[in-house]
């Protein structure tokens, strides 16, 4: 039997739960709901509603990215720098939080961060101001870098820990700095992992809408919870396909960049 045959529940698969589910995104959202051809639902992005939404996304998971990648890569050369028993230790500790549900997960810092909740009640105990960031952008960056810190953390980890010791070694000897040493070595051969950490961050965080709906109290309207509205709420199909559309262009546009960063490092290299 030749190989490709085994390849068939891969394309069942994705011909059901990708291929189509796409397709009918599509069709809702340049069609109108009397069936007729439009580009209403994608223009409707330029509405200020839409629009400021958008805006707030893509600003809110840029900022959730950049501290995900400033807290993610420091942790990960500790992390390699650890004994294989404490390191096995650590890197099982900081997965066991992703075996919980996402959303129990946000539900926590609701608890957490609340008015009354766990740590206005501490500051309080100590005579200390409370830390008032509920229904905020912060309250929702905050939401996002706990969720998705782990999907920057291991792909970095893992470029680190491939790295030949006796390179370094070697760069040392012929007399790099501990700077140089990072910046035209380490770096370089890590940036896969940055990449596609940065990719598996930004991509969830720009269309999130539990996080902003738990964290952000309903006041905080992101891109991702007016899709949600418009196919739950206002029954409106369409324009929340259309909409859908407009987000995954935005999507696939940050993917290309950073899978074109990476070509372009992998094909040319700073050694």
């Amino acid at each position: 039997m030749s190989k490709k045959y085994f390849s068939f529940p891969y394309l069942i698969w994705m011909i059901g739960f990708t291929i189509i589910p796409l397709a009918l995104i599509f069709v809702y959202g340049v069609t109108d709901r009397q069936g007729h051809f439009t580009f209403n639902n994608i223009t409707a992005i330029t509405e200020s509603v839409h629009y400021n939404a958008l805006i707030l996304a893509l600003l809110l998971a840029l900022a959730a990215t950049l501290i995900c990648l400033f807290m993610a890569y420091p942790l990960s050369m500790i992390l390699c720098n650890m004994s294989v028993n404490q390191n096995s230790i650590v890197v099982f500790l900081f997965i066991l939080p992703m075996w919980m549900n996402f959303l129990l997960r946000t539900m926590a810092w609701q608890t957490l961060l609340s008015k009354n909740g766990v740590i206005n009640s501490v500051l309080s105990f100590f005579g200390l101001p409370e830390f008032n960031i509920m229904n905020t952008s912060y309250a929702i960056i905050l939401g996002m870098v706990y969720n998705f810190l782990p999907f920057m953390v291991l792909p970095i980890y893992n470029s680190l820990v491939k790295i030949d010791p006796q390179i370094i070694d070697a760069a040392r000897d012929l007399g790099a700095n501990k700077w140089s040493t990072f910046q035209k070595i380490i770096l370089p051969i890590s940036l896969p992992g940055v990449i596609s950490g940065i990719t598996m961050v930004f991509v969830p965080a720009l269309t999130t809408f539990v996080i902003s709906d738990l964290l952000g109290g309903g006041k905080i309207q992101l891109i991702g919870n007016i899709i949600e509205q418009e196919f739950k709420q206002g029954s409106n199909w369409n324009l929340g396909s259309g909409l859908s559309i407009v987000l995954m262009l935005f999507v696939f546009v940050s993917m290309a960049f950073t899978t074109n960063l990476d070509e372009e490092e992998a094909g040319g290299g700073t050694w």
